[in-house]
């Protein structure tokens, strides 16, 4: 998966680290370079979640998101990694606006890159951290290692690498609806896409921060005869973040389910319109 193409990622602005931010940070989006990726459209459905994780992994973890519970129906919260969230501090939402200050420009692996040591940076990284992990790009040996050496604390990679390697198995990916290597049937578009609705740094230390990322996702295989139709999600995923090598990198994450609205009312789209958007519409890059 071309990360900026197929699942838009995005930069993020600087301030300085302080430990007196205020309320809950918002983002806004701005639209990537490239095209393609995968579709906006499925059926306004909540499919049921999986009771635990598929995975666990010491200290690190990457995110399988809506794809386990997409493959595994059934209910409750997803922990993937055994850490805890920082403190929430309640404060009041603030509405969604621009910052006014500049977003990173940089990438790297397709993913934006350069962060600023504040609470904004940390809040824009989680963000475009939980867009890669949760694309297609995580489904194919290749592009998974790319992905998870660039979002994470090196320390932890390769040990992080061998878990995924066996939770990315042939029978996981069977049931999601793929063939052996990650890749989707013939005539059907495999879409997984992970959009964050809004964000907030809960517990912010120096060199390490915690944020929240509000989500929707999609996943599911778009196109005739498909047995798994593309569905939403919704979810919130918890990031631990550490300053290294002057960027914020994960050293572990935790998933839980909700808070989800009430379904609308919209037509579910037929397997051609949902193909169609997949080919036509590309991702965001998210920034404040």
């Amino acid at each position: 998966m071309s990360f900026g193409d197929e699942h838009g990622h995005g930069g993020d602005p600087g301030r300085t680290t302080d430990d007196n931010f205020g309320g809950m940070g918002q983002t806004r989006t701005r639209l990537p370079d490239g095209g393609g990726g995968d579709g906006y459209g499925g059926p306004a459905r909540r499919p049921q979640r999986s009771s635990r994780s598929l995975i666990a992994v010491v200290g690190v973890v990457v995110l399988l998101i809506a794809a386990i519970a997409f493959a595994n129906r059934g209910g409750g919260d997803t922990d993937t990694s055994g850490a805890g969230g920082g403190d929430d501090r309640a404060a009041g939402s603030e509405p969604t606006a621009a910052s006014g200050v500049k977003p990173v420009t940089g990438k790297s692996g397709g993913i934006p890159s350069g962060f600023a040591k504040d609470e904004q940076g940390a809040e824009s990284a989680a963000a475009n951290y939980a867009v890669a992990l949760g694309s297609v790009g995580m489904f194919t040996a290749d592009s998974r290692q790319e992905i998870v050496r660039t979002t994470h604390d090196p320390a932890a990679v390769d040990t992080l690498l061998g878990q995924l390697d066996k939770a990315y198995s042939p029978a996981f990916l069977k049931n999601v609806g793929l063939n052996d290597d990650g890749s989707a049937p013939s005539g059907q578009t495999f879409v997984s896409r992970t959009m964050p609705v809004g964000t907030k740094v809960t517990e912010m230390n120096g060199d390490t921060a915690t944020a929240e990322v509000w989500c929707t996702g999609l996943v599911g295989l778009a196109g005739e005869g498909s047995t798994k139709p593309v569905g939403a999600t919704w979810f919130t995923i918890t990031e631990k973040l550490k300053w290294v090598g002057g960027d914020w990198k994960i050293t572990s994450s935790t998933q839980s389910e909700g808070p989800t609205p009430v379904n609308g009312d919209n037509r579910a789209s037929s397997a051609d319109e949902i193909a169609k958007a997949v080919e036509g519409y590309g991702g965001f890059t998210y920034a404040r």
